[in-house]
């Protein structure tokens, strides 16, 4: 059989710029393996993440609006599908690698506690003493040690260090992760106007004329409008914006924040994600025997409280609000 691995590969030298990182020049793996004929090494990790049950979950976890009633509000995945998109694009545009863009993009969130941000803040005022909880972090945890029954993916390094980088300072050691990380936030923005407008939380006309006018006055517009300038700004130096469109960017974020993001109507539940994390977590804690045979594994090498976060942080939203009424509210008495 023909070698397509290898073709693909000669293939990169042409399509992949000197900038961005070709299959055959990766840094490899912790652990060493056979190359396949078929897949370079980056899309190998496309299919590890896109087949691993993390990925999977991120269906039925929070993006922005908590349990929202109506079946066009994103969640996790679409969001993570979406950023994936925007970055293939831009990547493209860049001549920087599809294949590693997107196995970033689509490993970028695995570690996204159930119920969004509301319940990254609340384990990580349970973990604080121990250091704190960071969704960035735990998803690297995810690939690294969680998936596979404690083996992990066994992801390349260059996927890897996107995962981590794509939130936190210092960027991604790649353009394709420093991508990654851009396309999360013009993602993001946008999508949430969205679905703010399908909430009722804001109106399309709402929006800062600033905005709407150096950016467009449509989400479709708008993404349109960032990933040019992106693609245009992006000859030399990191993954950037223009002046004018960076401002505009900072302005719609400022607008969102106090619209969306802090809105006291669109949060309003949110308050009780804390005492629903919370309980599951001081239950586990007293009752370690229940926790899967897979983090009794962890608790022995980490520790209970790692443990118990690793299993709350992994929990999708139904099943999170069903294991605490399970454990809390009381089951009706069946008198017959």
């Amino acid at each position: 059989m023909e070698n397509v691995r290898e073709k693909r590969q000669a293939l990169e030298k042409l399509i992949v710029g000197e900038r961005g990182v070709r299959a055959a020049d990766s840094r490899g793996r912790e652990r060493p393996e056979e190359e396949s004929d078929v897949r370079t090494c980056f899309q190998r990790d496309v299919d590890r993440i896109s087949h691993s049950k993390a990925f999977r979950r991120l269906k039925h976890k929070t993006q922005v609006f908590l349990a929202p009633e109506g079946d066009h509000y994103r969640t996790r995945l679409t969001h993570t599908l979406e950023v994936t998109r925007v970055a293939r694009t831009i990547a493209r545009g860049l001549m920087l690698n599809e294949d590693l863009t997107e196995a970033i993009g689509l490993g970028h969130d695995l570690g996204h506690t159930p119920f969004g941000h509301a319940g990254e803040r609340a384990l990580d005022a349970i973990y604080k003493p121990e250091g704190g909880f960071r969704h960035y972090e735990q998803s690297l945890r995810v690939v690294d040690l969680l998936e596979k029954d404690g083996e992990g993916l066994n992801l390349t390094w260059e996927v890897r260090n996107g995962i981590l980088r794509h939130t936190c300072d210092p960027l991604a050691a790649t353009l394709e992760g420093q991508t990654v990380r851009l396309a999360d936030k013009i993602a993001y923005i946008n999508s949430d106007v969205d679905d703010a407008v399908r909430a009722g939380a804001l109106r399309e006309e709402e929006l800062p004329e600033r905005v709407r006018e150096t950016l467009g006055r449509s989400y479709s517009e708008r993404i349109d409008t960032i990933v040019k300038d992106v693609i245009a700004c992006g000859t030399e130096g990191d993954v950037a914006m223009s002046g004018d469109i960076a401002v505009a960017l900072d302005a719609f974020y400022d607008f969102m924040n106090e619209r969306v993001y802090h809105n006291p109507r669109v949060k309003s539940e949110e308050s009780k994600v804390a005492g629903i994390l919370g309980g599951i977590y001081d239950h586990l804690a007293g009752n370690l025997d229940e926790l899967p045979a897979e983090y009794m594994t962890i608790a022995e090498k980490n520790g209970r409280p790692r443990a118990i976060l690793d299993y709350i942080s992994g929990m999708t939203d139904d099943f999170a609000l069903w294991y605490f009424n399970d454990i809390y509210v009381p089951k009706a008495w069946n008198m017959r």
